[in-house]
């Protein structure tokens, strides 16, 4: 290997607007400017790291000064100004590091140097790295030279932290907020640069480093440069997922499985598989995340999407496993987890458990599934006319619920509704044989569901209690209905609740309210469970 060796990332920085990766309405912005000769006095570019701020800028100084810039706003690259801002020796574009030259007197020093006249180009640059770093002091000195600087002094910055910056620096530039590069825009590059060096790649394992380098051209190229020195064949996904430690895809579709199957071993199976492969707990908490949100996504922008051929069809595969309501409460609860891992004693136990919540996944009930529940019972009552012995009719004054439930029938009826000798008394109900059948199928359900001697309903569990409960349920008067209308008694019906004795007729007149709903729902699903027993 040569001793001149140049890592990818400085070999293949562009040279050329045309050669810079995504950021084409920066790109379109500033050679516009240079045609229409409205250069400003200072630039401001801004964004994460590896994403063209600095390369923007001594692109733009390239084409300020450029002898033989070509017709599209292109620098020609050959000639002398080119070339010595190429090779950082230019005497016209000074670089500095705003890191380490952030006090006033470096400041000073560069207000004292402005009023000289280029050397050989047309502007004297300044590009100032992380101008962010500057002090206070150093950034007031600076204020009145940005403002009216001489013709000729241009000053580009860069910065990863531009909220840093004073506003009265930033009102003196304009700005540019770059953006990240997108995974498919980092892919293509990296795949001219392994053509240009006769190398190949699995485009699983481009894509797992363009994910890995988060937007970043700059951090692909290194990765890449990495890789590249593992071995002399074909770059393998396996090969990929090793050296940078990331999560193999097939961990998490095989967690899929263990979640629609409903195998909870799974979880300390796939726990023991991360730990002993050595692989971060925290990293592998993230990936699942990321996991789990290409799902959502697919549900409502699946064009946004960025990920390889094969792994979109398994994802696409899988997405109807899911609900929204599902993988919104796995987001969230993988978001609770990843700060308290960060604390956790054995982080082991804590991504067991966290994996355990998630293969229980399908065992969970969404509040969407119990409304729903509630409204196809509700058209199941409108719409279906139910037989009269099923059918529970809307909640009556002229009934009385017991006080508490007691060991014998005979007990029962000890808060019956009575009426006055002078009331003629009439045949029951439909009312009364609707609420009998009901109590009898409360007791049936009681037969299975409830098995403690402080439960009343165990105390009503044999067919002859049941018998006997029907006989002797509160036989309730009706009057003969005048002539004159139907007339509302009141009668002594008490819940405990004043507000129920004291309703007044209109409330009666309407008809049966939420209570009355709320028990038609529960005869009709008591009812069905009597039926299978």
């Amino acid at each position: 290997m040569s001793e001149n060796y140049q890592v990818l990332a400085r070999k293949y920085r562009p040279q050329s607007f045309a050669d810079v990766v995504g950021q084409r309405a920066t790109v379109t912005i500033l050679k516009n400017a240079i045609r229409l000769k409205r250069t400003a006095q200072a630039y401001l570019f801004s964004g994460s790291r590896g994403i063209g701020k600095t390369t923007l800028a001594r692109l733009l100084a390239k084409a300020l000064n450029c002898q033989q810039l070509s017709e599209d706003i292109e620098p020609c690259n050959r000639c002398a100004s080119c070339l010595e801002i190429a090779g950082s020796c230019s005497l016209d574009v000074i670089e500095i590091d705003g890191a380490s030259n952030r006090g006033i007197d470096d400041i000073r020093q560069i207000n004292e140097t402005i009023g000289y006249a280029p050397s050989s180009g047309k502007f004297k640059i300044y590009i100032i790295d992380e101008v962010h770093m500057l002090t206070k002091e150093a950034f007031n000195a600076l204020l009145k030279t940005l403002e009216e600087p001489p013709p000729s002094i241009k000053f580009f910055f860069a910065t990863t932290e531009p909220h840093k910056i004073p506003p009265t620096i930033l009102s003196r530039c304009q700005r540019f907020d770059l953006s990240r590069i997108a995974n498919l825009e980092i892919i293509a590059k990296l795949k001219k640069i392994l053509a240009e060096l006769n190398r190949e790649a699995e485009d699983k394992a481009l894509h797992l480093i363009a994910s890995f380098a988060d937007g970043s051209l700059r951090d692909s190229q290194s990765l890449l440069d990495q890789l590249l020195c593992y071995e002399n064949g074909p770059l393998t996904e396996n090969a990929v997922s090793k050296i940078l430690g990331i999560i193999p895809e097939e961990y998490f579709f095989h967690l899929d499985e263990a979640v629609k199957a409903g195998r909870e071993a799974f979880a300390f199976e796939l726990a023991e598989q991360i730990h002993s492969s050595g692989k971060d707990f925290t990293h592998f908490t993230e990936d699942l995340l990321e996991h789990f949100r290409r799902y959502l996504v697919l549900k409502y922008q699946p064009e946004s999407l960025e990920l390889s051929l094969e792994s979109q069809k398994i994802y696409q595969k899988n997405e109807p496993d899911y609900t929204a309501e599902e993988l919104a409460y796995l987001l969230e609860t993988i978001l609770q987890i990843l700060p308290v891992l960060q604390k956790s004693l054995s982080k082991k136990t804590t991504i067991e458990m966290l994996l355990l919540q998630i293969i229980r996944l399908k065992k969970r009930i969404f509040l969407p599934q119990l409304v729903q529940r509630l409204i196809e019972l509700e058209k199941a009552l409108e719409t279906k006319n139910l037989p009269e012995e099923t059918a529970l009719p809307p909640l009556s004054a002229d009934l009385e619920k017991p006080q508490k439930p007691a060991a014998g029938a005979e007990n029962i009826s000890k808060n019956a509704v009575t009426e006055t000798a002078a009331e003629p008394a009439a045949p029951s109900s439909p009312s009364l044989s609707a609420a009998s059948n009901f109590s009898s199928a409360l007791s049936g359900l009681s037969e299975k569901t409830s098995e403690g001697p402080n439960n009343p309903l165990c105390q009503i569990s044999s067919q002859s209690q049941k018998a006997t409960l029907k006989e002797n349920l509160p036989k309730a008067e009706i009057p003969p209905e005048p002539e004159n209308g139907p007339v509302l008694k009141k009668t002594p019906f008490s819940l405990n609740n004043p507000k129920t004795e004291n309703q007044t007729s209109s409330q009666k007149e309407a008809g049966p309210g939420h209570l009355d709903t709320l028990i038609h729902f529960a005869a009709v699903e008591f009812n069905g469970i009597a039926k299978k027993q």
